[in-house]
């Protein structure tokens, strides 16, 4: 048993993850601000075994308690959203990297009791993922230009004979190329983590969440994971907005399995001062998430492609996991045609407001969408 600090303890993963520790009889603190956007007018408990500090990670007195007689940290904190991040800046660079560097400092004063910190990073720090031209070979292209997204043509082209590109796992060690301040923030927080913790020796591992769905996620948060953005406006009758043409892929992952990842780094020797891909290798449209959301709920509701493009996103990004594998024995156990339906019966018992519209039209009013 371990006396174990989780940042963020009160959200979508980290609940998850409070829920496995306490299985495996952990002492566990849990250290959560309770951002409305996420939680809602929600009454801040957590089970009564666990016990609450209710503060901001930035709040250096609050962190410091929080880290008394801690072994473990896992930090999970931070605000996540990545078009809305483009327009709160000062709020996701304080949450996000100033939050990380007052957990830190606090670590590196009780570093001879941290036996491991674990840091919650994301795929968004790649930019666009691994791809090959058949032409010219492996290719670790930037964004696709603005006169190209203004044509609507989308898939990604070679940049040295223009061929469409065929997309590959993406490794860790494909350069890191963020595209929003969501993005920068998350490298911010994953560097920072292993400098520090190599330095002062507290074995430190980042795991790179890969694009996690689960029950539990804020159904009404519309800068969520895109699987409960799709939900919430099946639930209030509407279709889901699809930019591009809906073809854009990405590695959904059963929060199950992020937490089964955490787990096992927690314990993992050789994956120390590493930075990890945690997904499922397995990429899938947008558009299919929407159309199995839809038949799961047995609504005759299809997407709605606007063929329209946010600034910043990317066309195809899934993991090559083969690292977790081989430092954590990792495996990913939940199918998406399985997970979606575990999704779904939770979903079927909620209550959801549609903030899609208003956030599309703060993007808009920005100049993010075109």
């Amino acid at each position: 048993m371990s006396r174990i600090l989780v940042t963020g303890g009160a959200g979508f993963i980290g609940s998850h993850l409070v829920a496995a520790l306490m299985r495996q009889n952990h002492s566990i603190r849990v250290l959560d601000t309770f951002v409305e956007q996420v939680h809602g007018a929600v009454q801040r408990v957590m089970p009564s075994d666990v016990e609450l500090i209710e503060a901001d990670v930035r709040d250096q007195t609050s962190v410091e308690a929080a880290l008394d007689g801690i072994e473990v940290v896992f930090h999970q904190a931070a605000e996540v959203g990545v078009g809305q991040s483009m327009y709160e800046i000062e709020r996701y660079v304080g949450a996000n990297t100033l939050g990380t560097a007052t957990l830190l400092k606090a670590l590196v004063a009780r570093r001879g009791q941290i036996r491991k910190l674990l840091v919650a990073s994301s795929m968004s720090i790649y930019g666009e993922g691994a791809y090959r031209c058949l032409e010219c070979g492996p290719v670790a292209p930037s964004l696709r230009p603005g006169a190209q997204l203004e044509a609507r043509d989308w898939e990604m082209r070679c940049p040295r004979c223009q061929s469409i590109l065929e997309a590959m796992p993406t490794p860790e060690t494909k350069p890191l190329d963020p595209a929003s301040v969501y993005a920068v923030t998350k490298q911010d927080q994953e560097q920072l983590s292993i400098i520090i913790g190599r330095a002062y020796g507290i074995p430190t591992v980042v795991l790179r969440y890969f694009n996690v769905y689960g029950s539990g996620q804020a159904l009404s948060n519309p800068y969520t994971g895109v699987a409960a953005i799709f939900s919430s406006r099946l639930l209030n009758g509407q279709p889901p907005l699809i930019f591009e043409d809906g073809l854009q892929s990405r590695d959904f992952t059963h929060v199950s399995d992020i937490v089964q990842a955490n787990l096992l780094a927690m314990e993992s020797e050789a994956a120390n001062f590493q930075a990890i891909n945690i997904g499922t290798g397995r990429a899938t449209s947008v558009r299919r998430i929407a159309e199995l959301l839809a038949s799961g709920l047995d609504v005759q509701i299809g997407p709605s492609v606007v063929g329209r493009f946010r600034e910043g996103d990317i066309r195809h990004c899934f993991a090559d996991i083969s690292r977790a594998r081989r430092l954590l024995g990792f495996e990913p156990t939940v199918r998406l045609e399985d997970g979606i339906p575990e999704l779904l019966e939770w979903v079927r018992r909620q209550r959801a407001r549609d903030g899609v519209v208003k956030a599309t039209e703060e993007l808009q009013m920005h100049g993010l969408v075109r």
